[in-house]
């Protein structure tokens, strides 16, 4: 709303001309204006104007406190729809921010799902993976005792054979043994027969030669030869 169209009165008392047909040249401007820097200038022309004495009174150059204030009417409505257009602005990123929000947590519950169905099939998978090990583990404790029992088995049976073997061979080697002491026996005996027989022919022959020669003279004894003083 501009202006009255009454006479203004100064603070003295004294009626002012009318300036109803008087626009301001600044109002042509109001496009993007400043609502609270013009109201500050307002403010500013009322602390900067002259105070009169003794009183609670201001003089004040009524021609430019009425164009500011005429400036600052004129630019409310676009004001009023610039904070109008704020306002539906900021709701439309208060509804974009609240269904980002709502998409974020229906993701996050979609996201927190999927995670508890892959948890729950990595725990399967982890308890399907021990029960291998155990299992596994299992059939190599029992194929390495069977190992170690078979191991020691042959292990015992190897003894025995090589025990086996060595009573045998020490049977052999007695056998052997005696029979070699028997024939080494067996042949001496038929050589010392057979030498004795020889002996007793050997003796027969010169005692029959004896018989046979005619006794001869005894040849002189030879004369000790004498050493050389």
């Amino acid at each position: 709303m501009l202006r009255q169209d009454s006479p203004s009165i100064s603070p003295d008392g004294f009626t002012q001309p009318d300036r109803r047909h008087d626009a301001p040249r600044d109002v042509q401007r109001v496009g993007s204006l400043d609502i609270q820097r013009e109201l500050n200038r307002l403010e500013e022309m009322i602390l900067d104007s002259p105070r009169i004495p003794l009183s609670r009174r201001t003089l004040i150059d009524e021609e430019q406190f009425l164009d500011q204030l005429d400036l600052v009417r004129l630019s409310l409505p676009e004001a009023f729809h610039e904070a109008m257009q704020i306002a539906q602005h900021r709701d439309e990123i208060l509804d974009q921010a609240e269904q980002y929000a709502q998409e974020m947590v229906e993701e996050a519950e979609r996201r927190a799902a999927q995670m508890l169905n892959e948890t729950g099939i990595i725990q399967r998978a982890e308890q399907e993976a021990q029960q291998i090990r155990n299992s596994v583990q299992q059939e190599c404790e029992a194929i390495q005792q069977q190992t170690m029992a078979q191991i020691e088995q042959m292990r015992r049976q190897a003894q025995q054979d090589l025990e086996e073997m060595r009573r045998l061979a020490i049977e052999e080697s007695e056998d052997v043994q005696n029979g070699a002491d028997e024939y080494a026996d067996k042949v001496l005996r038929d050589m010392e027969a057979q030498m004795s027989e020889m002996l007793r022919i050997v003796r027969n022959g010169r005692a029959q030669l004896q018989i046979n020669q005619p006794q001869a003279a005894p040849k002189p004894k030879p004369m000790p030869e004498r050493k050389p003083q």
